[in-house]
């Protein structure tokens, strides 16, 4: 698990460079903000949080539970995900807005247009709507 990454992954750069072409401007891994939003938009008060499904326990077809060691990792992706859940609402009450771009809507069988996918996110941003969470088909 050492060589897994927290921060730089492949579909996260893929977000970032999309939303620089779209003129948006960023910060990366706010240690001050809850959960460590991977984006943030401090001029629009908003977050990104770009989701491994396995890691975050997505029920979707990029997620399945591991064969062995259950009791380890169904209390590791169990924690992960009461985690997230406490992020989210400690940045709801700060006054944060916050998007999720779940892995399976970016790669996989259930992936959308990435172009699409952006549009959605940049118009998301500049609306001032509360909430998004993008997932795959």
């Amino acid at each position: 698990m050492a060589a897994i990454r927290a921060a730089g992954t492949k579909p996260e750069i893929r977000i970032r460079k999309a939303l620089h072409a779209a003129g948006l401007r960023y910060r990366l891994n706010v240690t001050s903000l809850p959960g460590k939003p991977d984006i943030v938009l401090p001029r629009f008060r908003a977050v990104v949080f770009i989701h491994g499904c396995f890691w975050h326990r997505h029920e979707c077809s990029l997620f399945r539970w591991p064969q062995s060691r259950t009791d380890f990792w169904r209390e590791k992706l169990d924690g992960n995900a009461v985690r997230d859940q406490k992020a989210l609402r400690a940045l709801d009450e700060a006054g944060w807005r916050h998007a999720v771009v779940w892995e399976c809507s970016l790669k996989g069988n259930e992936k959308l247009n990435f172009d699409e996918t952006v549009h959605r996110l940049v118009a998301w941003i500049r609306s001032g709507e509360k909430s998004l969470d993008i997932r795959g088909k």
